[in-house]
């Protein structure tokens, strides 16, 4: 797939962006909308409380467990390809959701919907970073699609909060009509891929089985953690198979001849440490958003509508993400915009802590707008670091790690943050008081996962450090290279010694 520099001046460029950032505001929009909408969808349809979980977490099942073959067939198949075949699945599935008249048939849309975004959405960072020239260019197109996409489930609470008064079956076909949209522009838009040439040493067909197997078990038992002591043996089990899997995927890349992720890949520190740092920023972000909606609409009384508008604030990240956040990356660097991100989280899901059973808007306020502003420095960065220093060929696999991580992050978050406040309120009298202080309690593991991506992330920092001191070279936004390693540094560092031996 060629760049297109040229396109900048007659504006394809952004056109093109326009296309791919519509496919993150499709996906994070459809989450929210449906969010919103379970309760009244569990109403109208009768479904138990098992199945309306299954309803939400059916998508994050398919998403989470396709997400890393869906990154490495963009490579492989094709990205043009990738992207608009499984952006006709996530428009015919949606539309079944629409119609379903049964909790079975809401949990296989679902579940079939998010596996069409597992392989769409790294398929479009894939064509970003493929597309537009390497440098500022493509750096601000990637913090506009981060951007888009967190807007996306902001506006997506609202939006899910108005159609659902209309009817809840106009929150699956909402998004039918944009990714309609959508795929009659990509038609037009997206680059022409050179056609794939048939592998000459055969596809994984091994390696893809078992990694989708792995991720599937282990996003199924991170999901079932939210229950809890109730069937804790099949949580387990789940969890050790997709362990023994994950195992058994490791041999079989090393033994295959042409391997699904060339193992290699996670040599690449700043690689490793932007997907690490993404899954706890994430799992803390939306964790937080749970349990304020929690406290909102079960101890204060509010509807779904007014939890969404009071939630809105937290998508001024959309508007930062495309104007602050480039600005910034260029004069400071990824690293120190990554890690002031996670800094201002700390701050924001701190100020929650002493939550009182009375605050007003105003004392809630400034917990929300520091979290959406610290969501905008952090995670267009990261999107950027968990790319920059990867390969042109493998830039689907790049794109397919780095949202593995965040939908466990995603996972991991909720769930734990579910199991701390159902574990408080267990042995609790039920009163408001021990409800108030479940949240509480809860409230301390996302403060606990950014403190922890803070000290992931600042090990960047060091890096960084090192190499203005000339103890270190490579890339300024790539990954530390040994300084031995060929090509490993230019300039006035090659005459101190660090060129090829």
């Amino acid at each position: 797939m060629s760049t297109v520099p040229a396109a900048r001046k007659n504006g394809r460029a952004w056109a093109l962006l326009l296309v791919l950032c519509g496919t993150i505001f499709l996906e994070g929009s459809d989450v929210a909308m449906l969010a919103v909408a379970v309760p009244t969808i569990r109403a109208d349809l009768g479904l138990t409380t098992g199945t309306t979980a299954w309803v939400m977490s059916g998508y994050v099942l398919g998403y989470a467990g396709f997400t890393l073959l869906g990154g490495r067939s963009a490579d492989l198949l094709g990205r043009r390809r990738m992207f608009l075949t499984w952006l006709s699945v996530f428009l015919v599935f949606s539309t079944l959701g629409g119609f379903a008249i049964d909790g079975w048939m809401l949990v296989v849309a679902r579940f079939v919907t998010g596996v069409a975004a597992a392989f769409m959405t790294p398929a479009a960072v894939s064509i970003i970073t493929t597309s537009y020239p390497e440098g500022r260019q493509r750096d601000k197109a990637l913090l506009v699609f981060a951007g888009v996409g967190a807007g996306g489930f902001s506006l997506g609470l609202v939006i899910g909060g108005l159609l659902t008064e209309l009817g809840w079956r106009w929150v699956f076909f909402a998004p039918v009509f944009l990714a309609g949209a959508i795929l009659l522009a990509a038609l037009r838009l997206l680059p022409a891929d050179a056609r794939p040439e048939p592998a000459p040493r055969g596809y994984d067909l091994a390696g893809a089985a078992s990694a989708a197997a792995a991720m599937l078990l282990l996003a199924y038992g991170i999901v079932r953690l939210e229950r809890r002591g109730e069937g804790l043996g099949l949580t387990l089990g789940a969890l050790g198979a997709g362990l023994a899997l994950v195992a058994a995927f490791v041999v079989i890349e090393r033994r295959a001849k042409a391997p699904l992720v060339r193992l290699g890949i996670f040599r690449k520190a700043a690689m490793v440490r932007a997907d690490l740092a993404a899954l706890l920023f994430l799992g803390a972000f939306f964790g937080f958003q749970f349990i304020i909606t929690l406290y909102l609409q079960e101890l204060r009384g509010w509807s779904s509508l007014q939890t969404a508008i009071a939630l809105i604030v937290m998508g001024c990240d959309a508007v930062l993400a495309p104007t602050l956040t480039p600005r910034l990356v260029h004069r400071y660097g990824n690293r120190r915009v990554i890690f002031g991100g996670f800094l201002l989280a700390i701050v924001a899901y701190g100020l929650f802590l002493p939550v009182q059973m009375d605050w007003s808007y105003a004392a809630m306020f400034p917990s929300l707008i520091i979290a959406g502003t610290a969501f905008a420095l952090a995670y267009g960065p990261l999107t950027i670091a968990a790319t920059d220093s990867v390969a042109k060929e493998e830039q689907g696999l790049a794109g397919g790690l780095l949202y593995t991580c965040t939908q466990f992050g995603s996972a991991v978050g909720i769930s734990a943050v579910t199991a701390v406040y159902g574990i408080t309120t267990a042995s609790a009298d039920g009163s408001p008081g021990a409800v108030l202080h479940a949240y509480r309690t809860a409230l301390v593991v996302p403060v606990a996962m950014v403190l922890l991506g803070a000290a992931v992330s600042s090990f960047d920092l060091r890096s960084a450090r090192l190499r203005r001191l000339g103890l270190v070279s490579g890339r300024a936004r790539g990954g530390v290279r040994d300084p031995r390693s060929r090509g490993g540094c230019r300039g006035t560092a090659r005459r101190r010694g660090c060129g090829p031996r």
